[in-house]
């Protein structure tokens, strides 16, 4: 029999709905397999480096099943969310990441949830690969690890025997295509009718906050950023942009682009796709007149920019987030 293992990262604080969250939804795949008289496909285990770890300030505490070391090989390693500082649950689990390394390079698969991607991410296994994270932790992420393709608007990657997965409780979807992979499409429809929840979600789009990334030291952009951010309801040209800070545009996208992760064109839709949303959100204006505050005078390149960043049309947006809202 195979095993599937749940890691238990030392260090208080991490996400314990994600460990638990998984184990209840793959062990009642493992039930549901073995009572259509089905031999059972894997064993089911918590493992960590030290016996217990607490959470929430010692109000729970997990008892792994065994050590990693007792686990000489596993068929998929499934990563939990971590605590808020990415740095110090890096530097904690030493051990669990190169357990890790070693157990792919041996033919596991890994699955990362939310910020769990941080212990995969600092392994090396994603260098030059996709992933995904919480939308929240993305800058942090992409100035940690630059050379990760980060893909925050996808909510699932799968490359090369990695998966990822975007923020919180988004890793029921990740955990249910876990089973469709492992058991079958049958498996995984009965475990999202018993656990309502949706099936083949893909995007974490439309849960996206934009922020602009301001971590970093390029002065000149970070001054672009905030005259992108001052000019919501003016049109920019990006090459009057880039003269108005005396760079040549080529240079300045590239500089852009390796400070915030955007072009600058880019950078503006999102800064106004952003008030846009807001503005879907909290007030009965019609999709016009969002757009034109914007600074988009056509519908149809409103909705595709739109649809670009959130994944879904203006007019299901204002419907999902507004319940006052008149069309």
């Amino acid at each position: 029999m195979q095993h599937i293992t749940i890691a238990v990262p030392d260090g208080s604080g991490n996400n314990l709905s994600s460990i638990v969250g998984a184990y209840k939804i793959l062990t009642r795949a493992n039930e549901y397999w073995k009572s259509s008289g089905k031999r059972e496909l894997y064993k089911i285990e918590v493992a960590g480096v030290s016996k217990t770890v607490d959470y929430y300030e010692g109000l729970f505490s997990v008892k792994p099943h065994t050590n990693i070391s007792a686990i000489q090989e596993t068929a998929l390693i499934i990563i939990p969310s971590l605590n808020h500082d990415y740095v110090k649950a890096v530097k904690n689990n030493g051990v669990l990441i190169e357990w890790i390394r070693e157990q792919y390079k041996q033919g596991a698969e890994v699955a990362t949830i939310c910020t769990g991607a941080y212990l995969l991410a600092a392994s090396g296994l994603l260098d030059g690969k996709s992933c995904s994270t919480h939308w929240a932790a993305a800058n942090h992420f992409r100035a940690m690890f630059p050379k990760v393709n980060l893909q925050t608007d996808q909510l699932i990657t799968d490359e090369a025997g990695i998966y990822t997965n975007g923020g919180a409780y988004s890793f029921l979807n990740l955990i249910l295509y876990l089973v469709e992979k492992y058991y079958d499409r049958k498996t995984a429809i009965f475990c999202s009718k018993v656990f309502q929840i949706e099936m083949d979600r893909n995007s974490q789009s439309p849960f996206i906050i934009f922020s602009g990334q301001k971590m970093h030291e390029d002065e000149v952009v970070k001054k672009a950023q905030t005259y992108i951010e001052s000019k919501l309801h003016e049109k920019i040209s990006m090459e009057h942009l880039s003269s108005k800070f005396a760079v040549g545009r080529r240079n300045f996208d590239r500089r852009f682009i390796k400070a915030t992760g955007n072009t600058p064109l880019e950078y503006s839709q999102r800064v106004k796709i952003e008030a846009a949303k807001k503005a879907f959100e909290t007030s009965r204006k019609t999709i016009n007149e969002v757009m034109y505050e914007v600074s988009y005078s056509d519908v149809k390149a409103f909705r595709e920019v739109f649809r670009k960043f959130t994944g879904i049309s203006p007019l299901e947006y204002r419907k999902k987030y507004n319940k006052g809202e008149t069309v």
